[in-house]
């Protein structure tokens, strides 16, 4: 009996040993191949003095040219600014965002744009909007005890 236990003891063992190698397999390729990686150097600012930095210290939306716009927004204790944007149908729009106190997300609802606004970080996110309607946004990472009202939203005319 003790020698049939052991063997099970070490078949669950085996398997768990294994699931746990491919899970790192595979999130070792997916990071490679799709080249997520942790934030650079590069994408710095200091987030004391964020609203005198250009373009944070103007948020809002850009045209860059035709069907190409950018929205510039900066998240803080429990708000985003601009917390409507409006963009016309069939645009392409690159988010550009970052925080001024502590960790903040931003999602908006039905659409692939989700990041994480890290104090000091700029973060990037491009998404087509190509139909009409009005897309919920909201910080997806807890900030607080006002977490639960930072919203907006994203209005495609």
């Amino acid at each position: 009996m003790t020698m049939r236990i052991e063997r099970y003891e070490k078949a669950f063992l085996g398997v768990g040993a294994g699931m746990l190698v491919i899970f790192l397999l595979a999130l070792g390729f997916t990071s490679i191949s799709m080249g997520i990686n942790l934030p650079g150097r590069a994408g710095e600012i200091d987030p004391a003095s964020v609203r005198a930095i250009p373009p944070f210290n103007n948020p809002g939306v850009r045209e860059l040219g035709p069907g190409r716009y950018e929205v510039v927004m900066v998240a803080s204790a429990w708000a985003f600014q601009p917390n409507e944007i409006r963009v016309p149908a069939g645009s392409e729009v690159t988010f550009m965002a970052t925080t001024t106190d502590v960790i903040h997300g931003l999602h908006v609802d039905g659409t692939l744009v989700n990041m994480m606004l890290i104090p000091g970080q700029v973060s990037r996110n491009t998404y087509r909007f190509d139909e009409p309607g009005e897309h919920l946004m909201v910080c997806h990472e807890f900030c607080g005890v006002g977490h639960h009202i930072m919203s907006g939203k994203v209005v495609v005319e």
